[in-house]
């Protein structure tokens, strides 16, 4: 049972007297002390309908009492599973209690909450049914790491190969999803490298995936764990594993499919 649970069942309980799709912040969290209060607090700000909740995986600091003490519903993870299993937790909760739109958003402070509402507004006014947010459509500054932008660019072009659609972005971890996404993430999401493979996946089971211009910051605190020479073994590992994933059986969304041309 999620802690406050209670506050769930008053969101439900009001969710017919509103007309705006009910919406979940997904934050997905490990030792993200430092900076997941200022996340939260200003998903909030963004959002003040939205519900949060905060998938603890399995952190060793104080990751869940901040995220219980600034109000976000808070599940907690026996230990650290990873960041597909800490989505896909995220992802059931939405089905389970009957989101229409689910938004994940890091707990590191890379991600600026006040763009969600323009994710919310390209989802809601346009066929997609994810909406990923791109550092790199745009330029708005963000430096990336040579040759982690080298490897980002040789999985870019991969991806978009593979599904028939210029995907600039495909390790942005910033995205919105509908209620048909969020049913097919809950039962079929990738555990090891879940943002690069799930574009395929989506693809795969006929979601349209549309991508937005956003802001990266650096993060509030902490530590990435992708350094600058793990970046290389990491995209060999995502390749493998979207070739791995293309040789399962085809996955499909929930409802009408649509395929890809």
């Amino acid at each position: 049972m999620p802690r406050q649970s209670s506050e769930i069942q008053v969101s439900i309980a009001r969710s017919g007297a509103r007309p705006e799709p009910r919406t979940l912040v997904i934050i997905p969290a490990y030792n993200e002390e430092e900076s997941l209060g200022r996340v939260i607090r200003q998903v909030k700000e963004a959002v003040p309908s939205a519900d949060i909740v905060v998938i603890n995986d399995g952190s060793t600091d104080a990751t869940s009492e901040i995220a219980e003490g600034y109000g976000a519903i808070v599940l907690d993870l026996p230990y650290n599973l990873g960041i597909g299993s800490a989505m896909q937790t995220g992802f059931m909760f939405a089905r389970n209690y009957g989101y229409d739109i689910a938004v994940q958003v890091d707990g590191d402070g890379q991600h600026d909450p006040h763009e969600i509402p323009e994710l919310l507004a390209v989802l809601q006014s346009t066929d997609a049914d994810v909406v990923i947010g791109s550092r790199y459509i745009e330029d708005r500054g963000y430096i990336t790491p040579r040759l982690r932008r080298l490897g980002i660019v040789i999985l870019s072009a991969l991806i978009s190969l593979l599904v028939r659609q210029h995907i600039t972005d495909p390790t942005s971890g910033f995205r919105a999803l509908n209620r048909r996404a969020i049913d097919f993430c809950a039962g079929d999401y990738p555990f090891d490298y879940p943002e690069p493979e799930s574009v395929v996946t989506f693809r795969r089971a006929g979601l349209k995936v549309r991508e937005i211009p956003v802001t990266m910051n650096p993060r509030y605190g902490g530590q990435s764990s992708i350094t600058p020479l793990r970046s290389g073994y990491y995209m060999i590992k995502v390749i493998m594993a979207i070739i791995i994933s293309l040789l399962r059986q085809r996955p499909q969304a929930v409802g009408e499919v649509y395929h890809v041309e």
